[in-house]
């Protein structure tokens, strides 16, 4: 399954590919261009954070580890709390006992709780209009407590047995079930809460650019253990290369999904607009919190809920996978899928029908 979706990729990088060649005549070049354009970003966000992953494991074994450890945890799990294209792999990596705990953590966790908190939230809260804050977070809530299902069965087809994964999944449960109740209740002040960790996490990216650039440049000796930039950019042109094929690909299933969704839209009773956010979502963030404004009350909820698994699969969550390890590509699908249709669904039956 992985061969067979890593030359799809490799289609669409074809496809998109000549098609820039041609002038853009059927607008997938545009989409091979924005792949290698997203480079620069992604490296901004992530590059920093892996440069300073072995001081921060070292900050956390001499601290929350030996906790971790006296309560039977794998340390990895510390790592999922970063997204997964922020420096969580890397960390969970570094931390883990158990390398199928790694994989499930900084893969599986990263890319769904670990993007919510340090991205999806904080961008979208920032984003979104504040009339339709409210919605939004009653989506992120539903999205949420679905999550632990999606989860399980990816630690299953990680290669957990289902005892070990419900263990170590337990912080991640609690923390879905704790983060749902605060934006239930206290909507604005979480919200707060994860803009100031993502700003955190920021800091810490350009902290790390920083360092990492001037050790490059001068061949001076850091005083703590860091990660070469120029192996951290290595891991971000992994994810640049599979974005040229994965964007065409996108398009292309939009354009062909067009119809059906049209007719499933007037099915559930969401608009047009709400029914592109859903395939936006998957490729990219921003664009479908961009798009909330346009949605019916419904869509705007639906979405919200889908984001908090589904964000980014098929772009830069897949490409990060593919660089770093290829047999966790379809867990990571399935989690991200399955979680985003049942938060999606579990959204749907919190809204009555909008005309």
């Amino acid at each position: 399954m992985n061969t067979v979706i890593m030359w799809l990729m490799a289609f669409g990088a074809v496809l998109g590919g000549l098609d820039r060649i041609l002038g853009n005549r059927f607008g997938l070049g545009k989409r091979f261009e924005e792949g290698f354009e997203l480079l620069g970003a992604t490296a901004l966000s992530m590059a920093g954070i892996i440069c300073l992953v072995p001081l921060l494991t070292l900050l956390l074994e001499k601290t929350v580890v030996h906790f971790w450890n006296f309560l039977g945890l794998d340390p990895a799990m510390l790592g999922g709390i970063i997204a997964i294209d922020m420096g969580g792999f890397q960390l969970a990596g570094e931390l883990a006992a158990d390398p199928k705990a790694a994989s499930y953590a900084g893969l599986l966790v990263a890319a769904t709780l670990g993007c919510t908190v340090t991205f999806t939230i904080p961008v979208g809260m920032g984003m979104v209009p504040e009339e339709d804050r409210p919605l939004f977070a009653r989506g992120i809530l539903a999205g949420l407590m679905m999550l632990p299902v999606s989860l399980f069965i990816g630690g299953l087809l990680t290669g957990l047995t289902p005892l070990n994964t419900i263990r170590q999944s337990l912080p991640v449960f609690l923390a879905c079930f704790v983060l749902a109740f605060g934006i239930s209740r206290w909507p604005e002040q979480l919200v707060r809460g994860f803009l100031h960790f993502a700003n955190a996490i920021r800091f810490l990216s350009t902290l790390g650019l920083i360092l990492g650039a001037f050790i490059y440049m001068t061949d001076v000796r850091a005083p703590f253990p860091m990660t070469p930039l120029s192996e951290a950019m290595k891991t971000v042109s992994s994810i640049g290369i599979v974005m040229l094929g994965s964007l065409p690909m996108a398009e292309l299933l939009q354009r062909l999904l067009k119809v059906p969704l049209t007719w499933l839209g007037q099915k559930t009773g969401m608009n047009s607009a709400s029914m592109t956010g859903l395939l936006l979502g998957s490729v990219s963030v921003v664009p479908a919190i961009a798009l909330i404004r346009e949605m019916d009350r419904r869509g705007k909820i639906v979405n919200a809920a889908f984001l908090v698994c589904a964000a980014s699969a098929l772009a830069a969550h897949l490409g990060f996978t593919f660089g770093v390890q290829k047999e966790m590509v379809v867990p990571l699908l399935a989690v991200k899928f399955l979680g985003g249709l049942l938060g999606g669904a579990a959204a749907y039956g919190m809204t009555g029908k909008t005309k």
